[in-house]
């Protein structure tokens, strides 16, 4: 009995910070995820019942605003099948509501530790929709930065659901003609590219790497490059030792560090 409760002054909770133009528009129903700066929530339109999601960032403190900057100025340019929709932006003084399409099938991350790991021709079938949400966005010369299991949604529970990127907020956004080198350090430390790391100039096959990490986890159910230690899990990047033998079967393999989310950094502006 305790925990409809719970949730209930939860959500009563958000919808008092919320501008009341928000309100005025949709029904905060569920908090449904949180980060540093930022809230999302499940919210339904008043007047057609659809559901959507919003994200709201706190833009007083600087990190918080230079999220908030970096998401929108990829979210308003971009329109892609995988890639999630904003729809419209609401802003105040100190905050920035986001409302979004709303993914409801879960993330990849949680998909993998389900399953355990993927066969090759569910593997093939995820990352073919990824490839095209990023080839997307590279022909608009914008580069994620932040490609990781997590930040990967499935749009509904089925099987067949199609897979939408996310999370912006380490992202890249460039104006066709601009230097394609970048050299702000960031990223998730286990799906860094090296040139990163040794913090050289780099370009956007930095999201080529990610994905190439992505596809050994979904293949083996476990982390290429893996160590509790920072010094030393970018040692083996750097050194690019990984290990993978034989074929997996996709069912009966054991994920191992996997279970532990690792923040995306922010080294250098």
């Amino acid at each position: 009995m305790e925990q409809p409760e719970l949730r209930k002054n939860k959500v009563a909770k958000y919808r008092a910070k919320f501008d009341p133009r928000v309100t005025a528009k949709y029904d905060i129903k569920a908090l449904i995820g949180r980060g540093s700066f930022s809230r999302v929530v499940r919210v339904e339109h008043r007047a057609t019942k659809q559901p959507y999601a919003i994200k709201m960032i706190e833009t007083k403190y600087r990190e918080g605003r230079e999220v908030c900057e970096s998401e929108l100025s990829v979210l308003r340019r971009v329109r892609h099948t995988n890639i999630i929709q904003l729809i419209e932006v609401f802003e105040t003084q100190d905050r920035v509501y986001m409302v979004m399409e709303l993914a409801t099938g879960g993330e990849l991350f949680d998909r993998i530790i389900a399953k355990g790991s993927f066969t090759e021709r569910d593997a093939t079938r995820v990352l073919q929709m990824v490839l095209d949400g990023v080839k997307y966005l590279h022909t608009l010369g914008i580069t994620h930065r932040d490609l990781k299991p997590e930040n990967l949604l499935y749009y509904h529970p089925g099987t067949d659901s199609k897979i939408m990127i996310t999370d912006f907020g380490l992202a890249s956004a460039r104006k066709k003609g601009d230097d394609c080198l970048m050299k702000t350090t960031c990223g998730t430390p286990e799906y860094i590219a090296p040139e990163i790391l040794v913090r050289k100039p780099y370009t956007n096959s930095v999201d080529m790497w990610a994905l190439g990490v992505i596809s050994y986890i979904l293949l083996s159910g476990t982390m290429p490059f893996e160590d509790d230690n920072r010094t030393r899990l970018y040692r083996q990047i750097l050194k690019g030792k990984y290990s993978y033998s034989g074929e997996v079967s996709g069912t009966a393999v054991k994920v191992r560090g996997l279970e532990t989310r690792s923040p995306p950094c922010f080294w250098s502006g």
